[in-house]
């Protein structure tokens, strides 16, 4: 790595193009920690003495958002995980034994849930039924409505006051982008650093420590600091996802023009306050009438899907 860290005059080894920013591997763990730390002051993401429940799937976006919340918070608030087996071999069950050893290792409570246990199937299953030709839904949409039921389930039932996930500066720029091009602006309002537009009863507050740090960056800190987790192949069902077009797109313009995306996160920090005004009038949230989650309708998307890949499954 050509140049000197701007820090102390060493050979930098990492170069950060939108600045562009030379660091040496310490005052690179410096910066990156200090983003972080910035990040949640500034959107108030933590409050008093709340306990905070991390979403710890094994990877490295988690795993460096549990080792960062646990050293920042560890000693003011109750720090536990919560680990979610969507039942995928040699891929889940891999990545969520380095998340149950780093747990471990660091001293950190953890839950771990299934989808086998809670709705009496895995995503092999339902990857048989949604394949190209089994047209149900796309593999991808049912695992993240099931997942966000049993995060939110299992988060408030650890009392948690906040539930914090790994999602980084690439996930939220292509959330941004995937939502324009779909006009959603109800979904593009519930964005940001702190999920929602507003404070639900029985919806746990989801933040999210990351949100300003490109994805490369996280990879780089998780070497650099030697945090443990799952660096093999991504999930075996991706290549379905629609946000992989979308990826590619915002990949080109960052190599391109390096700060695309932090662009795209100021554009929609200055947006948030107009789309908040954007909400349905007379919506009202329900229990829902199978599982008592909240819905807008009757029944909840998640108790729906449900019944119907057990309809195929069986």
């Amino acid at each position: 790595m050509a140049g000197k860290c701007v820090q102390c005059g060493k050979k930098a080894s990492i170069s950060l193009p939108y600045g562009p920013h030379k660091f040496c591997k310490e005052h690179f763990l410096h910066f990156f920690e200090k983003r972080v730390r910035k990040t949640i002051r500034e959107n108030r993401l933590v409050q008093g003495r709340e306990k905070l429940v991390v979403a710890c799937s094994g990877g490295k976006d988690s795993c460096t958002t549990l080792y960062l919340v646990n050293k920042i918070f560890s000693k003011s608030n109750p720090v536990e995980a919560l680990l979610v087996d969507e039942g995928i071999p040699k891929y889940r069950d891999r990545a969520l034994a380095i998340a149950e050893a780093n747990c471990k290792e660091w001293g950190i409570p953890f839950r771990r849930v299934s989808f086998r246990e809670e709705f009496g199937f895995t995503m092999v299953d339902v990857m048989r039924k949604t394949g190209p030709k089994k047209k149900i839904g796309s593999t991808c949409a049912f695992c993240g409505v099931l997942r966000r039921r049993l995060l939110n389930k299992h988060a408030r039932e650890m009392k948690a006051g906040k539930l914090v996930t790994g999602h980084n500066m690439d996930d939220e720029a292509q959330s941004v982008l995937m939502n324009v091009c779909e006009a959603d602006l109800q979904r593009l309002a519930r964005l940001g650093p702190i999920s929602g537009i507003a404070k639900v009863k029985g919806l746990v507050p989801r933040v999210k420590p990351l949100w300003q740090c490109p994805e490369a960056e996280v990879i780089s800190f998780a070497g650099y600091a030697g945090i443990r987790h799952f660096e093999g192949q991504c999930c075996p069902f991706k290549w379905q996802a629609k946000r992989n077009d979308f990826r590619g797109i915002l990949n080109h313009l960052e190599a391109s023009y390096p700060g695309t995306m932090f662009s795209i996160l100021q554009f929609f920090r200055q947006a948030k306050p107009l789309l908040a005004r954007e909400k349905p009038k007379n919506f009202k949230l329900n229990s829902c009438t199978e599982c008592g989650e909240l819905t807008s309708g009757s029944v909840c998307t998640a108790c729906n899907m449900v019944v119907k890949l057990k309809g195929k499954i069986n």
